[in-house]
């Protein structure tokens, strides 16, 4: 089958669709699938050879307590529709399908079947900030697609809210063997210490700052312990430095980004991984990440937490925003091996149902399951756009 994945984010930052769309990729290349992905990028994305079609020049845009790194140029058209004349894909697999413009534009032309994943939830949408006319346009393209996945419960409720359709579900994944491939040990990290392991954007909503509180508290009950926080973001990366100080916090560890092939190897120093997130997460693939590697966990009770995490299982849920209630957490899987080992051996076999190789095969089917069901499309006639200060009445 010729697929094309397209995703609106700048390819060459990391992200959970950018992941999402990479692990796909490699999935059905080795299906022996013909597989394309079209995004645009701020690099050369070198490892990907000629499996990567560039289009577009991403820009930080700020969206729903997050930066969405973007193409907004509109003058993508004869490009799109060169690659599409060439490649002739059997299907094109569209991630965040209404995020502008390249996703809004390779929809509306709609140059082959269409199937759209939607994986975002919570905060404002960027389209509910234009006109009744612009909701319009999308409520059309959205129309387009000829089948809708969502990745978890949360992330349906989400987009359904704002447009209604079937949608089915299929999670996202993670590549248990890249996580659980006996990775050696990070030497600087073997002293002894107990090591909580952050991994995440230095974004205000992953929650980092109660993370921080947190750890102050539990440095004062176990002295020999270290925080490792991993993550790209500079401005609020900055902040937490200073904080940590002028409040002369030892053993905080700020590693910057780190590339996807060593993440590894810092899930598997870690004692305790900590996800405190205050929301607007559709789903937890960190969580799975360290559960793969057989870490606990203890995250926000959040709902695209909770879909991966069972509390008291895997590790231990808290309340979000609530730096005591995390402390206490830590405390009680720091001061307590047979119990991290416990949930650490629990979070494997959940890691597993959530394998790439068996979700790229529901992915497989689901678009034979739509190709099947176009062959013949019901033709639905389209009434005009709404018109803008209209006023209805006799005359």
């Amino acid at each position: 089958m010729k697929i094309a994945l397209v995703s609106p984010y700048d390819f060459a930052y990391p992200g959970g669709v950018v992941n999402h769309i990479s692990c796909l990729e490699q999935q059905f290349t080795r299906l022996g699938h013909d597989v394309k992905i079209i995004a645009p990028a701020s690099k050369a994305v070198y490892t990907l050879g000629d499996r990567f079609i560039r289009i577009g020049t991403p820009r930080p845009i700020p969206a729903s307590g997050s930066i969405a790194r973007i193409t907004v140029s509109v003058r993508l058209e004869s490009q799109i529709k060169e690659v599409f004349e060439r490649e002739k894909f059997d299907i094109c697999h569209l991630h965040e399908p209404l995020m502008p413009t390249l996703c809004t534009t390779v929809l509306r032309l709609k140059l082959a079947p269409m199937v759209g994943t939607f994986h975002a939830s919570g905060g404002k949408p960027w389209y509910t900030m234009f006109s009744p006319v612009m909701k319009w346009y999308l409520d059309r393209w959205f129309r387009k697609l000829d089948g809708r996945i969502a990745v978890s419960e949360i992330a349906k409720t989400y987009v359904n809210t704002f447009f209604p359709a079937e949608y089915t579900i299929i999670p996202n994944g993670i590549d248990t063997h890249h996580f659980n491939n006996h990775t050696s040990l990070i030497d600087k990290f073997k002293d002894g210490k107990l090591n909580i392991l952050f991994v995440g954007r230095f974004e205000k909503r992953k929650g980092f700052d109660y993370l921080l509180k947190a750890y102050k508290l539990v440095k004062q009950e176990v002295p020999d312990c270290r925080l490792i926080a991993v993550g790209p973001g500079v401005r609020l990366r900055n902040k937490y430095e200073k904080r940590v100080k002028k409040n002369g916090l030892k053993d905080v560890v700020f590693t910057g980004y780190v590339a996807y092939r060593d993440l590894p190897r810092y899930y598997t120093a870690a004692d305790i991984v900590c996800f405190p997130a205050t929301g607007r997460e559709s789903f937890g693939i960190v969580l799975l990440e360290a559960m793969s590697v057989g870490k606990p966990i203890i995250a926000s009770a959040i709902d695209g937490y909770d879909c991966v995490l069972t509390d008291g299982m895997e590790g231990i849920a808290v309340p979000p925003r609530d730096s005591e209630k995390l402390a206490e957490a830590i405390l009680k899987l720091g001061t307590d091996e047979q119990l991290r080992q416990q949930m650490g051996a629990r979070g494997k076999p959940k890691a597993m149902q959530y394998d790439w190789s068996l979700l790229a095969k529901r992915m497989l089917d689901f678009y034979v399951e739509t190709l099947d069901r176009i062959k013949q499309p019901e033709v639905t006639p389209e009434a005009g756009p709404p018109q803008v200060g209209a006023v209805s009445g006799k005359h």
